[in-house]
């Protein structure tokens, strides 16, 4: 089945507000459906999933290369901004970059809530949900069970780098990478219970943790976190560093997708 054949919901997502939120970007007009069993894979597929772990349903959006659905292919996750959600796969183009790379895999995204993609409280835990649900997931979708990558937008990218450090060998793409210089800066954005909670996260007090990730940073410099992708350049001495004019905005993210789906494309099979 086609993208063309997929239910087509109302209105596209438009999201807006303080400094981390995902601006507006393309509408993401597809409406989650419920997992069908067996299947045959799609080239986008939007279903509802239950997740313990999160103790809710999620939408997962998978998008494979259209060359390549009968292959199970290996899995880069990607992890949504604050005020976004899953379906920011499909409204960054990830769709055509992916028919365009040299080599196939797929991305994967989940809805994490808006607490960085870690636990606000147990009841509630999108890391949890990464590693324990979506392996058994990925194999019902017939897809390599160990995501090779993660690439994380914004909030996303504070989740990326946590799911990095519990991951073998992962590739880590981060743009505009909501990361806070000290506690003051975290606690205004009111997604963690306290400061222990937020020191037990923060990538910058645990880049050790990270072992041999192949880091890529890419960061507008008329973004207000341009300051933190310099420090996390500065400790990770990451593959790619690309700063470029841009701020925290549409326009500068579908401008450098293409340049992020190449590196990890690059890095998919090995």
């Amino acid at each position: 089945m086609k993208r063309r054949t997929l239910l087509v919901g109302a209105a596209g997502l438009v999201l807006a507000g303080c400094s981390d939120d995902v601006p507006a970007l393309p509408p993401a007009t597809v409406t989650p459906t419920a997992p069908t069993a067996n299947a045959s894979p799609k080239a986008l597929s939007v279903e509802y999933v239950r997740s313990r772990a999160r103790g809710r349903q999620v939408t997962m959006v998978v998008v494979r290369p259209e060359g390549a659905l009968d292959q199970e292919l290996p899995v880069c996750l990607a992890l949504h901004g604050r005020g976004s959600d899953a379906r920011m796969t499909v409204q960054l183009g990830v769709q055509k970059l992916l028919n365009d790379s040299d080599v196939p895999f797929a991305m994967v995204g989940l809805d994490g809530g808006d607490s960085y993609w870690v636990a606000r409280d147990p009841a509630d835990d999108p890391q949890r949900m990464l590693n324990d649900e979506l392996p058994g997931w990925l194999a019902e979708r017939h897809l390599q069970t160990l995501p090779f990558g993660v690439f994380g937008l914004s909030m996303g990218a504070y989740g990326a780098l946590n799911y990095a450090r519990r991951t073998p060998h992962p590739v880590v793409a981060t743009i505009s990478p909501a990361l806070f210089l000290d506690w003051p800066d975290a606690r205004a954005r009111g997604a963690f219970s306290g400061e222990r909670a937020w020191a037990a996260t923060d990538p910058f007090q645990h880049v050790d943790a990270l072992g041999d990730a192949r880091l890529g940073v890419w960061c507008g410099t008329d973004d207000p976190f341009h300051p933190a992708a310099q420090k996390l350049k500065e400790l990770t001495n990451p593959q790619v560093a690309d700063f470029q004019p841009g701020g925290h905005d549409a326009a500068y993210w579908l401008r450098t997708m293409p340049g992020i789906v190449r590196f990890l494309g690059e890095r998919a099979g090995a």
